[in-house]
């Protein structure tokens, strides 16, 4: 892969003005030889493998850095769901092993590690439901453990079961971490049309499909993309502004690329893809809401969001496209509210609502993310606001979820102060009409 001196410097403008970065450097290993009937030795074999398949990522990462002056955020570990490999055991609580699975991750430096989950698309499982009933514990109780449940998919339809018991779960969830700004919540997602290779948190999952230890990269660069199209004039027309979203991600994807390949050859294991998703920091001019604004629309949420998304998101993933042959995972523009600050800013101005998020979902990369909502609400309108993005996503055949955080105590207008790239969340009004019948019936939403 030939890089020019003149890609060079301009990688390295986009790094020191632009903050552009490596989201994260994720390896993905398969826990298939782990399994055991004894929670012990599940417990045991878990933490060995992960520690000796990941032993060298972190310094890896370090020397990238150094090397070739692109930070690289997060060091992450995807593993494969603990519903399956945990299955033969017959213990209630799964909790052992996301002890397991963060003291890993605390050994080896890592910042996240993803796979405490399930695919209940079709039906739920034994170890599904224990794995379900052990999230709210194993997620207050760790610090880096990261749970997502697939609940829908193209062809199963929505499993409106799985969704109302995940409702249920979410709020548990916030009513543990009450006193930490209701935090575990925000390390739970529900899918449909869960991907086998993202390396993205908290729905970063190892596929039974990969391989058996492979390197995914996520690259963002949101400044980077504002920063580009800032260069045109009012006057340019969407196509020219099209022309320029896919340029600036053909860059930011070789960045992504070289470290990809480099950081595979030297960890001796296969390289996987490259996520081109444009993931938004709480930094001032690291938005996603911005570069939707300097598109023309005069404040994110405003009429002509929806558009101008959907314009950003299929840009992106031409301009990706091009730049390396294994763009995948999530690929586009992520629209996290809490770690927007833009973002932040519209909800704030009343700008955003929740259904207009929702709206939004239907173009993005994923769906509603880092939404807080007042801790009163009822839980049959949180599994409708799940069953809405669900049937989004299977209609449309595209990946969507919802994360979304129960401020336990907190009403609308109130904020969630997690910090970090997680930023902070305003407490969103959420529409009281729900009702209590719809979210109770059970069964499936065949194929739509």
């Amino acid at each position: 892969m030939a890089i020019t001196p003149e890609e060079v410097f301009e990688t390295l403008n986009m790094v020191s003005q632009q903050n552009l970065d490596i989201r994260t450097i994720t390896m993905g290993i398969s826990l298939a030889g782990c399994a055991d009937p004894s929670m012990d030795a599940l417990c045991r074999k878990i933490y060995d493998h992960i520690c000796t398949a990941a032993q060298n990522l972190v310094p890896t990462a370090e020397a990238l850095e150094r090397e070739y002056g692109i930070p690289i955020i997060n060091k992450r570990i995807s593993v494969s769901p603990i519903a399956q490999v945990a299955a033969c055991c017959p213990d209630e609580s799964f909790v052992p092993v996301a002890h397991a699975l963060d003291r890993a991750a605390q050994t080896l430096g890592i910042d996240y590690l993803g796979g405490f989950s399930a695919m209940v698309q079709k039906g739920i499982g034994d170890g599904d439901r224990r794995l379900i009933h052990s999230i709210p514990e194993a997620l207050a109780t760790t610090q880096r453990v990261c749970s997502s449940v697939n609940v829908a998919s193209l062809r199963a339809g929505v499993n409106m079961d799985a969704v109302d018991l995940m409702a249920h779960k979410i709020f548990e969830c916030a009513e543990l971490t009450r006193d930490e700004q209701c935090v575990a919540a925000s390390k739970l997602v529900v899918f449909a049309n869960m991907v086998e290779d993202s390396p993205f948190m908290a729905g970063a999952v190892h596929g039974p499909g990969e391989a058996d230890a492979v390197i995914n990269v996520g690259v963002s660069g949101p400044g980077v993309m504002a920063a580009a199209l800032e260069e045109l004039p009012a006057t340019a027309s969407l196509g020219d502004v099209a022309e320029r979203i896919k340029q600036t991600a053909f860059k930011i994807t070789r960045a992504g690329e070289l470290m990809s390949r480099e950081a595979a050859r030297r960890l001796g294991v296969a390289k996987g893809i490259v996520d081109l998703s444009l993931a938004p920091t709480p930094a001032v001019g690291d938005s996603v809401a911005r570069i939707i604004e300097i598109i023309g629309v005069g404040q994110c949420g405003g009429p002509g969001t929806t558009a101008a998304l959907a314009m950003l998101n299929d840009a992106v993933k031409k301009g990706g496209v091009m730049a390396s042959s294994s763009v995948g995972g999530l690929s586009g523009a992520f629209i996290p509210v809490s770690e927007d600050a833009d973002m932040i800013r519209a909800a704030q101005d009343g700008a955003i609502s929740l259904e207009k998020l929702e709206a939004m979902t239907c173009v993005c990369s994923v769906g509603l993310d880092m939404i807080a909502i007042p801790g009163d609400t009822p839980v049959e309108a949180l599994a409708g606001i799940i069953a809405d993005e669900m049937a989004i996503g299977v209609i449309n055949n595209k990946t969507t979820a919802v994360r979304i955080i129960p401020a336990i105590g907190k009403k609308a207008g109130d904020t969630l102060v997690f910090g970090g790239l997680f930023g902070e969340a305003p407490v969103m009004e959420v529409n009281p009409h729900a009702g209590t019948v719809f979210a109770h019936r059970g069964g499936h939403i065949p194929r739509l």
